[in-house]
């Protein structure tokens, strides 16, 4: 894009305008991978023992040793009784829902900002997501929404403590307690996060982490489920390792969503899962710091509003959120996110209402005909259209701007190149207008 009329190229022009980027190198990668990890995938490898689940009711249901060992070390660390990996964690939240109970028809309340497996997995067992808002500070489930939404349908919350920090669960829990409804904590980006003193994902009946390439922690692929409650954890493990073909030598008489699948974890990924986990805490730290000059170097930008952290609670940044006043900045959301990049800021201007997909705009996922919405189990008509959710909404058609953290492994000097882009953008924003 050339420069607007009359304004000369300078060394402080835009680079939107054909003035110099402010950041001309590509940020290194995030990758928490070290000698330690290779030598634990190693050792697995030369055992020969790649996993040792069986699919049966036999000593190897529950897996191979560094299966068990992970397990453990992440029950000890997340302070919870049971741990239980699976091969990612869209399996995770699958084996959650199920292992709640949850009923084909039955309601269950999901925020639109997350990812679209979070819905998914309540549809897998037939249920219907129904759609709540978000709090306009900090992205989670807005408990006064969740409960406008509930109705006599209504089964369980899922909340998703999106970006890196947990939702209200103080609140939440006494709405689920007030209506007896059951909680999901889908916590995948927030692994190491505290609300109150407690681990993001184990205030809830059941919680867990993502341990997918981007995440806090990294094994390439999977899950880490956490529930206090050994019902649970028992049926888990059974969705997660074909629970029809063992429920009979187990002794189980509940046979609802007994359905089981492979949703198991493998033992390499589970040896670099030990070694990930013991470097969590350093992993955060360094976002934190990273979080902190950020606030510092962008306070005071007019129409800007850093990340809000709740109180009582703390971040641990999988993304560094935005907030934009477009009335104040006299200057639009998209625009400014052209200059940003154009300056070289890899910063995002969306993330996904996931009720405007087209399955739910169209309430069509088994087969062609609308199930589960209109084939007799569901017992209302759910409204997926636009405006049941405006905060969320707002966010992404005109006022949200997010920098991945855990994509990249940023250093100070590439902080100040940041801020520098910042600030070079807000200095000559009325030449966006």
């Amino acid at each position: 894009m050339s420069a607007p009329k009359n304004v000369e190229i300078s060394s402080n022009m835009l680079a939107l305008f054909g003035g110099a980027k402010s950041i001309i190198q590509d940020f290194k990668k995030y990758n928490p991978i070290g000698v330690e990890e290779v030598e634990a995938a190693k050792k697995v490898v030369e055992s020969g023992v790649l996993s040792q689940f069986i699919g049966a009711w036999h000593k190897d249901f529950y897996g191979g040793p560094k299966v068990l060992e992970f397990e453990s070390e992440c029950a000890k660390y997340f302070g919870v009784k049971h741990a239980i990996t699976v091969n990612s964690w869209t399996s995770g939240l699958i084996a959650a829902v199920g292992a709640l109970g949850i009923e084909p028809g039955d309601e269950v309340i999901v925020p639109p900002w997350t990812m679209s497996a979070s819905a998914a997995a309540i549809l897998h067992w037939n249920a219907i997501p129904v759609f709540a808002d978000i709090d306009p500070n900090t992205f989670n489930l807005d408990p006064s929404s969740v409960e406008k939404n509930i109705t006599p349908y209504t089964k369980a919350i899922m909340s998703v403590d999106i970006f890196g920090q947990s939702a209200n669960m103080d609140v939440l829990m006494k709405l689920a307690s007030k209506h007896n409804l059951k909680v999901i904590s889908d916590s995948a980006q927030s692994p190491g996060a505290k609300y109150n003193g407690k681990f993001a994902g184990t205030l809830a009946d059941i919680g867990g982490y993502s341990l997918n390439y981007h995440k806090h922690i990294h094994t390439g692929e999977g899950g880490i489920l956490v529930t206090n409650d050994d019902t649970y954890a028992q049926r888990l493990k059974l969705i997660r390792n074909h629970a029809e073909s063992v429920v009979e030598g187990m002794g189980v008489e509940n046979l609802a969503n007994m359905i089981g699948h492979n949703f198991r974890l493998g033992e390499i990924e589970c040896a670099i899962g030990i070694e990930q986990l013991k470097k969590l805490n350093g992993f955060i730290e360094s976002r934190q710091a990273i979080a902190e000059k950020l606030n510092e170097g962008l306070k005071g930008l007019v129409g800007l509003q850093t990340p809000v952290v709740q109180e009582g609670a703390s971040h641990v940044y999988y993304v560094y959120p935005l907030i934009l006043d477009a009335k104040q900045l006299g200057v639009s959301r998209d625009r400014i996110w052209e200059a940003l990049s154009a300056e070289g800021v890899p910063v995002s201007k969306s993330y996904q209402n996931i009720h405007l997909l087209p399955i739910f705009q169209k309430k069509i996922a088994y087969g062609s005909k609308g199930f589960p919405w209109n084939l007799g189990v569901s017992h209302r008509e759910v409204d997926y259209g636009k405006g049941i959710c405006p905060v969320a909404e707002n966010f992404n058609d005109s006022s949200y701007l997010g920098f991945g953290m855990c994509v990249y492994d940023l250093r100070e000097d590439d902080v100040a190149q940041i801020v520098s882009a910042f600030h070079k953008v807000w200095a000559s924003r009325e030449l966006l207008s």
